[in-house]
C-alpha cells in the first residue's frame, strides 16, 4: 500500500510548499533574545560612546583601572565591544554562539568582582550577570529560533557544540583577561 502522499502527487507538494505557522516557542526566543540582546548593547554603548546616560571610553577606563584592568581604557573598550557586538547579534540572531561566547566572556569578568559580594545585586553580588550568562548559554543550545538571521545555518539551531563553543571560548576569553 501506499503512503497517503503518494497516492495524490499533488498533496505531497503542497505540504512542503506550506511551511508552519510560527509557534509560542520562536516567538518568545525573539522576546528574549532582543530583550537581552538591545539591553547589553546599550550597556556597551553606555561604556564606549556615553550614550544612554553613560560615562564614555575614558571615565569608563578610570572605573576599570580602579578595579585592577590595566589599562583600564583597553578593557573597559573591549568589555563594551563585546557587550554591543555580542548584544546585537544575540538579539539578531547573527552567529549566535559566538555572540553568546562574547556575552558569557564579560559576564564571567562582571560575576569574578561580584562573587565577593554574595549572590544579590542589591548587595553588588552577581545575580545580573549570572542571569545574563545563562540566557546566553540558553539561546545557543536552543538556537535562536525561527526569527534569526541564523536560521539557514547549521549553528543557527543551537545544540551541544554551539553551547560548549560559546561556554568555552566566553570562559577562555574571561581567563585570558583576567589573568593579564
Amino acid at each position: 500500500m501506499k503512503p497517503p502522499t503518494e497516492l495524490r502527487p499533488d498533496t505531497r507538494a503542497r505540504s512542503e510548499a506550506v511551511r508552519p505557522p510560527p509557534v509560542a516557542a520562536d516567538a518568545g526566543l525573539l522576546l528574549l533574545r532582543l530583550t537581552v540582546g538591545l539591553i547589553l548593547a546599550g550597556h556597551g554603548a553606555q561604556k564606549l560612546f556615553g550614550l544612554f546616560g553613560g560615562h564614555g571610553l575614558e571615565a569608563t577606563g578610570k572605573g576599570f583601572e580602579a578595579l585592577g584592568y590595566r589599562p583600564g581604557t583597553f578593557f573597559a573598550g573591549l568589555a563594551g565591544a563585546s557587550e554591543v557586538l555580542g548584544g546585537l547579534g544575540l538579539a539578531a540572531g547573527l552567529l549566535t554562539p559566538l555572540a553568546a561566547a562574547a556575552l558569557i566572556g564579560v559576564m564571567i569578568n562582571a560575576m569574578a568582582l561580584a562573587a565577593p559580594k554574595g549572590l544579590w545585586a542589591e548587595a553588588g553580588g552577581l545575580e545580573y550577570p549570572l542571569t545574563i550568562a545563562v540566557v546566553a548559554l540558553t539561546v545557543a543550545a536552543t538556537g535562536p529560533g525561527r526569527f534569526a538571521l541564523d536560521r539557514p545555518f547549521r549553528w543557527g539551531h543551537g545544540g551541544w557544540r554551539s553551547a560548549a563553543f560559546a561556554l568555552v571560548a566566553g570562559g577562555l576569553g574571561a581567563a585570558l583577561v583576567l589573568a593579564l
